[in-house]
């Protein structure tokens, strides 16, 4: 008799445990611009003790053309983490219509509010929104922001 088992490689944590492990909550409001491109306002941040838990399929390793990528980057600019988030301007709305009937809507919106929760790495510095500008996956900076965690 023989078996076969398949070899599943566990997923790698992004991060070195730690003993005091921080989450930080970030606030922010995303608009289009005359020009359309993003503009990002700063609402407020909070950073605490604590262990993120897993975030589903609100944050992808990778994006599509309009996403946004957040990074966790050193004093160095060196990047520690990225997490990428969809487009917060782009909202697909599911309803019934009048004929009860399940509909799917594609809303562009001007501005809408963006909240993060992330695993705070212990050598964050600043985190980076970028915007991703093409298939090739290249991004353009659009806000800092600055930690003042030490």
């Amino acid at each position: 008799m023989s078996s076969c088992i398949a070899k599943k490689e566990l997923p790698q944590n992004d991060f070195i445990a730690e003993e005091n492990p921080k989450l930080i909550f970030l606030n922010y409001t995303v608009k289009e611009t005359s020009n359309g491109t993003k503009s990002i306002d700063f609402i407020s941040k909070k950073i605490t003790d604590g262990k993120a838990r897993n975030n589903g399929n609100k944050y992808t390793k990778t994006g599509s053309i309009g996403d946004l990528k957040f990074s966790q980057v050193d004093k160095n600019a060196r990047n520690l983490h990225s997490v990428f988030i969809k487009n917060p301007l782009h909202k697909h709305l599911e309803f019934i219509n009048d004929s009860l009937q399940f509909e799917s809507k594609a809303l562009e919106l001007k501005k809408s509010s963006l909240f993060l929760r992330l695993q705070l790495h212990a050598d964050t510095e600043n985190i980076i929104i970028s915007e991703v500008t093409d298939s090739l996956q290249n991004t353009r900076p659009i806000y800092i922001t600055k930690l003042d965690t030490k």
